[in-house]
C-alpha cells in the first residue's frame, strides 16, 4: 500500500474515539460518488466543486473511521468497508425519499412547488412558452422546469416528474407515452437561397450539416442515411444544445433534423424532402405516490393535455410532413391548453 494511504489511514484509526457521528448529506453524496465511480461527475450531477466533493468524503471517512474509496487516475473504486456502507446507505437514501413522498402525498392543496424535468428542446420551444396559461390559472403553482438532455432520477426525487425520450423500466415507477418526436432535415430559406436545395441524399454530402449529440439523442443516425462511416466532412457545427442546434439551423448555417413542429414556430424553415425521416417516442415518469399530491398531479394532467396526440397532430404516431402541417388552422393549435382541459377532479386515471 503507498506511504500517502497508510498515513491516511492510520489518521483514521486514531481518530476513532473523537469521531462526530455521519452527516446524511454526506452519505447521500457517497452513494452518489459511488454510482458514478468518479468525484469529479458526482461533483457535476451534484453541482458542487471536486474540492467540496473531496472535502466531504474525507470527512465521512472520518466519522466512520473507514476508507470508502480507493482514488485511481481515471476514477475511484470502492474499499471492501466501502461496498459494505453503500448497501446500507442506498436503504436509508430509499426510506428517506418514501418519508418525502409520504408527506407530499398528504397535501391537498394546488399550491408550492413542482419539479419537471425534460428534455431541453421540448422544455424550451414547446412547454415553457404554454406555461403560462397554467399558471394564470393556478397562480399559486411554481413550476422549476429543468431542461437539459440529462435524464433526472425521480425515484431519488431529482424532479417530480420527468419527461425524456428513454423509456423507463424501473418498475416502481408510473411510465406514460405523451407522443411521438418526428425529426426531419431543415434548412433556413437564407441558406437554400445561397446554396441551392438538396433534391437527393447524394446532393446531401454537397451541404453543410448542423449535428447535434447529447444523452437520449441515438448516435449516427444520419451517417446511416447517408451511407457513410463518418459525416466528418460535412459537418459545418455540432453541438450539444438543442436551441443552438434550431438557431444554428434557422439562420442560415446549415441543414439539420428538428422536430416537424418546427414548421409551424417559424415561417422561415424549409422542409428538406430527400426520404430521411425519423422518430423518438416522448415518455412522462413519476412515482406513483405524488399523484396524490394535488399540485403535481394538476402538472401531470397538463402535461399530457400539453402533448395530446389529438390536439396536435405532429404528436401522433403517424408521420405527418411539415408542409401538412403548415396548412392546419391557427386556432387548431394555438389554442388555450388550460380553459378545456380536464382537472383533476374530473378524471377516472389513478
Amino acid at each position: 500500500m503507498p506511504k500517502k494511504l497508510e498515513r491516511r489511514d492510520a489518521n483514521i484509526e486514531q481518530a476513532a474515539e473523537t469521531a462526530p457521528p455521519p452527516d446524511w448529506d454526506d452519505i447521500r453524496l457517497f452513494v452518489t460518488a459511488a454510482e458514478a465511480r468518479s468525484l469529479r461527475k458526482a461533483a457535476e450531477r451534484l453541482r458542487m466543486s471536486s474540492s467540496t466533493i473531496v472535502r466531504r468524503i474525507d470527512k465521512l471517512e472520518y466519522a466512520l473511521q473507514a476508507r470508502l474509496f480507493d482514488r485511481l487516475p481515471d476514477g475511484v473504486e470502492l474499499t471492501p468497508a466501502g461496498l459494505a456502507i453503500l448497501q446500507h446507505a442506498k436503504r436509508m437514501e430509499s426510506s428517506s425519499f418514501e418519508l418525502q413522498r409520504a408527506v407530499q402525498a398528504r397535501d391537498t392543496n394546488p399550491t408550492g412547488l413542482v419539479r419537471v424535468s425534460i428534455t431541453e428542446g421540448l422544455g424550451t420551444y414547446w412547454v415553457a412558452p404554454r406555461l403560462v396559461e397554467l399558471q394564470r390559472t393556478n397562480p399559486k403553482l411554481v413550476i422549476e422546469l429543468k431542461c437539459a438532455m440529462e435524464s433526472a432520477d425521480v425515484l431519488r426525487m431529482e424532479a417530480d416528474i420527468a419527461v425524456q425520450f428513454t423509456r423507463p423500466t424501473n418498475p416502481d415507477l408510473k411510465v406514460t407515452k405523451l407522443g411521438r418526436l418526428h425529426v426531419y432535415p431543415f434548412a433556413s430559406k437564407e441558406y437554400i437561397a445561397t446554396y441551392g436545395m438538396p433534391r437527393s441524399r447524394e446532393d446531401i454530402l454537397n451541404h453543410r450539416l448542423i449535428d447535434q449529440y447529447a444523452p437520449q439523442l441515438e448516435e449516427g443516425v444520419a451517417a446511416r442515411f447517408l451511407g457513410i462511416r463518418n459525416p466528418e466532412g460535412i459537418v459545418g457545427m455540432r453541438t450539444n444544445a438543442s436551441t443552438a442546434h434550431y438557431h444554428a439551423v434557422e439562420k442560415g448555417a446549415g441543414i439539420g433534423g428538428l422536430a416537424t413542429y418546427a414548421a409551424v414556430l417559424s415561417d422561415d424553415l424549409v422542409a428538406i424532402d430527400v426520404g430521411f425521416h425519423h422518430h423518438v417516442d416522448i415518455w412522462m415518469t413519476y412515482h406513483p405516490d405524488v399523484r396524490q399530491s394535488t399540485r403535481v398531479s394538476i402538472m401531470i394532467d397538463w402535461l399530457k393535455e400539453t402533448f395530446s396526440p389529438q390536439r396536435f397532430p405532429w404528436f401522433r404516431d403517424e408521420f405527418i410532413h411539415p408542409r401538412e402541417l403548415r396548412k392546419l388552422p391557427a386556432d387548431s393549435w394555438k389554442i388555450n391548453l388550460v380553459n378545456t382541459q380536464p382537472t383533476i377532479f374530473d378524471t377516472d386515471e389513478p
